[in-house]
């Protein structure tokens, strides 16, 4: 549904998603390249897209992707249920690294408080150690830092590491026109626009404990809950669903294709986009020309139907802000579209056709017309 102008919008809630792109792009524009020479190992390699950054390390690349769980954590500690949090921490990292064709294979964290919590610590340990299983990689190390004064509450980052062959990315430079857009569903709102999910959340004057005001049916759709047993679920589980992890299905699938016996050729992966800050407009990061449309968008998800509603946010800010219950698209050759979508189906249900790549200007359009982004 679309609302008026005057309802919430995630720049009104303190995140101006243009602001941050300008202060990064003036952060890169300061810093200057490796000083170590082309050939040896640590050597950088030009990746467009940014989802994650590729150095030379002989026959192989390496790949390194760092970010953190952000605002989502206030409401995790607010309800004192951190067991999600290291799975949003090691799937912000990793799902960037499958963008460029890489395996992930170790996981560093950090972890800033203004005081230790013991009870905190464990749980996010148990978390983390959850991720790493489901990741299928290794917790190489960590720092935890008590700061009073500089922090003022819990905040979790980290680091993921991964490999793939010399010559093997995932880059978005062979795509062309009619390529085919498989969408993989989300787990929830993942990681990404909570500061404007506490706005809303404010705004409408329900707390986490409430019910969910939507549906929020278990036995449909997996939520990990705080206390198990018959209850409603609560507005805050919903909320601290872990972020989706994607590793499996898509990194089987892309060494299926390298090795041969996957249900394509590997040069029928043309690119990969993991859908968080920014929403939809990701897409723009894969290619400098080409532009994108969704004829057949995955269903949304009821918490975000729930949000815009009571937010009052319109169709475009949601698209800009939340995955809207697509994680993840994958961008392949027509011709083995249709194969490697069944593949993607037995491992991933709910996964589709969701578009195609048109060369229609380096923009993304939407079957519903106001959703029109010609910036990232």
């Amino acid at each position: 549904m679309s609302e008026g102008s005057d309802g919430l919008n995630y720049a009104s809630s303190g995140v101006d998603i243009d602001l941050e792109g300008a202060s990064v792009a003036s952060l890169i524009g300061a810093l200057s390249r490796s000083v170590r020479p082309s050939g040896t190992p640590g050597a950088p390699v030009d990746l467009p897209g940014g989802f994650g950054g590729l150095i030379e390390f002989g026959d192989n690349l390496l790949a390194l992707a760092t970010d953190g769980v952000g605002s989502k954590l206030q409401i995790a500690s607010m309800l004192e249920h951190w067991s999600g949090v290291g799975i949003d921490c090691m799937a912000m990292n990793v799902n960037d690294l499958l963008c460029v064709g890489a395996e992930p294979i170790a996981f560093v964290d950090y972890i800033a408080v203004p005081k230790p919590d013991p009870k905190q610590h464990a749980e996010i340990g148990a978390s983390l150690a959850e991720a790493c299983r489901i990741a299928r990689v290794t917790l190489a190390g960590g720092e935890t830092a008590s700061l009073p004064g500089i922090v003022t509450e819990l905040d979790l980052s980290g680091t993921a590491l991964g490999w793939l062959p010399k010559g093997g990315a995932i880059t978005g430079a062979n795509l062309s026109d009619g390529d085919v857009m498989i969408g993989l569903p989300a787990s929830g709102i993942h990681s990404n626009g909570f500061s404007l999910v506490r706005k809303v959340v404010q705004v409408a004057g329900m707390s986490y404990t409430d019910v969910a005001p939507f549906d929020a049916d278990v036995s449909t759709r997996e939520i990990v809950r705080m206390n198990e047993g018959g209850n409603s679920v609560t507005l805050g589980e919903v909320l601290l669903n872990p972020t989706r992890i994607y590793v499996d299905p898509v990194t089987d699938l892309i060494d299926a294709c390298r090795a041969g016996n996957g249900p394509a050729p590997f040069d029928a992966l043309r690119g990969i986009c993991h859908i968080t800050g920014g929403g939809l407009s990701n897409l723009l990061r894969l290619h400098d020309s080409l532009g994108w449309h969704i004829s057949n968008p995955l269903p949304t998800l009821p918490e975000f139907d729930w949000i815009q509603s009571a937010g009052g946010i319109t169709d475009r800010e949601m698209s800009r802000t939340f995955n809207m219950g697509m994680g993840m698209v994958l961008v392949v050759d027509p011709q083995h579209s249709a194969a490697i979508e069944n593949w993607i189906v037995e491992k991933l249900p709910g996964s589709r056709t969701v578009g195609e790549v048109r060369n229609h200007g380096h923009k993304v359009t939407h079957v519903n017309s106001d959703i029109v982004f010609e910036h990232y």
